[in-house]
C-alpha cells in the first residue's frame, strides 16, 4: 500500500505531463483539467501499489478520459471547438512559467490545435499520444478498442491530414518577431502593399468573437486577409500592443484602456505569415491567465 500522501506527491509529479496531453486532446485548458482531476480520483480509488508504471499508468487514464470527453460532445450535439479557437497560452517573452513550458512543448501551437479538432476522437488520440508522448501502440490500442495495427493506422491517417493542414513555424524566434512586427507597421500605416509582402499567398485568418459577433470566422487568401487592413488598422492605432508568447509562437496581447481586447497569434512559415488566430471573446479573454504578463 501507498500512504496518501506520497501518492498524492507521486500525481503531482506527473500532472504537468497529465495537462499537456490533456490539452492537446481537448484544446481546453478548463476541461484538461478537469481530465487529469479526474485521473487523480481514479488513482486515489485504486491500489496504487500494484501499478508498475505509474506514469504511463495515469497517461493511459487520462487518454480514456479525455476520449469519453470527445466522444460527449458529439452525443450532446455539442459544437466541436473547430467552431472556436482553442483556448490560447499566453506567456511574456523570455519568461515562460515551468508549467506552461511543460504544457507548450512541442510548440503546440493554435493552428495545430485547430486542425486536431478536426480529427476524429480516436485518430487525435492516437496521434497526440503516439506522435507527441511517445506511447506504443500496444499502449494505445486498448484505450480506442483497436488492435495496435489499426491504432497505427488512426495515427498515420492523422499524421496526413496534419501535415497537410498545419504549416510548420519557423524555428527562430527572432525571426517570427520580425514578420509580426513587420505586420504591425503595415497595419498602423494602412499600407495595403506591406501588408500584403508579409502575408503568406495561402494565410488563413481564423477570429473568434464570441457568440456576439456570430462565433470564429474565417477569411482564406492573401487577398482577402489583406482587405482586412481597415480593421487592423484601427486595432493597431487604438489598442496598446503587447509582444507575447501565443503557444509558443510570436503573438500579441491587445488592451484599450487597460482592459484586454484581444490576444493573436502568427504562424510565420518561410519568413511570411500562414496563420492569424484572433481571440476577442470577452467571456473566454476574463477566464485567460495572464499573470506572466505583468512586468
Amino acid at each position: 500500500m501507498t500512504s496518501p500522501d506520497l501518492l498524492a506527491d507521486r500525481f503531482e509529479g506527473h500532472r504537468p505531463r497529465l495537462r499537456a496531453v490533456a490539452y492537446r486532446m481537448l484544446g481546453s485548458l478548463s476541461e484538461a483539467e478537469d481530465a487529469v482531476q479526474e485521473a487523480w480520483l481514479r488513482l486515489a480509488r485504486s491500489d496504487a501499489g500494484d501499478i508498475g508504471n505509474l506514469g504511463g499508468w495515469l497517461t493511459t487514464v487520462v487518454g480514456r478520459v479525455c476520449l469519453d470527453m470527445l466522444r460527449a460532445r458529439k452525443v450532446r450535439g455539442e459544437e466541436p471547438l473547430e467552431e472556436r479557437l482553442p483556448d490560447p497560452v499566453v506567456s511574456r517573452i523570455g519568461a515562460a512559467d515551468p508549467e506552461q513550458e511543460a504544457l507548450l512543448a512541442d510548440s503546440v501551437g493554435l493552428a495545430l490545435l485547430v486542425v486536431l479538432e478536426s480529427l476524429t476522437p480516436a485518430e487525435r488520440l492516437a496521434f497526440v499520444l503516439h506522435d507527441m508522448f511517445g506511447l506504443p501502440f500496444e499502449q494505445i490500442a486498448p484505450i480506442v478498442d483497436r488492435t495496435p495495427a489499426t491504432a497505427k493506422k488512426l495515427a498515420s491517417r492523422a499524421r496526413r491530414r496534419v501535415r497537410g493542414a498545419a504549416p510548420s513555424p519557423d524555428p527562430d524566434p527572432a525571426d517570427q518577431r520580425r514578420v509580426v512586427d513587420a505586420f504591425l507597421a503595415a497595419a498602423r500605416g494602412g499600407d495595403f502593399e506591406a501588408l500584403l509582402s508579409v502575408l503568406d499567398p495561402g494565410v488563413v485568418l481564423r477570429a473568434d468573437g464570441g457568440a456576439l459577433t456570430g462565433g470564429l470566422k474565417v477569411i482564406r487568401g492573401a487577398a482577402a486577409v489583406a482587405g482586412q487592413l481597415a480593421t487592423f488598422q484601427r486595432m493597431a492605432t487604438s489598442a496598446t500592443t503587447h509582444p507575447a508568447l501565443v503557444n509558443g509562437l510570436a503573438g500579441l496581447v491587445n488592451t484599450i484602456g487597460g482592459e484586454l481586447f484581444s490576444v493573436m497569434s502568427f504562424t510565420i512559415s518561410d519568413g511570411r505569415i500562414a496563420t492569424i488566430d484572433i481571440l476577442s471573446d470577452p467571456d473566454r479573454l476574463a477566464r485567460l491567465d495572464l499573470a506572466g504578463l505583468e512586468p
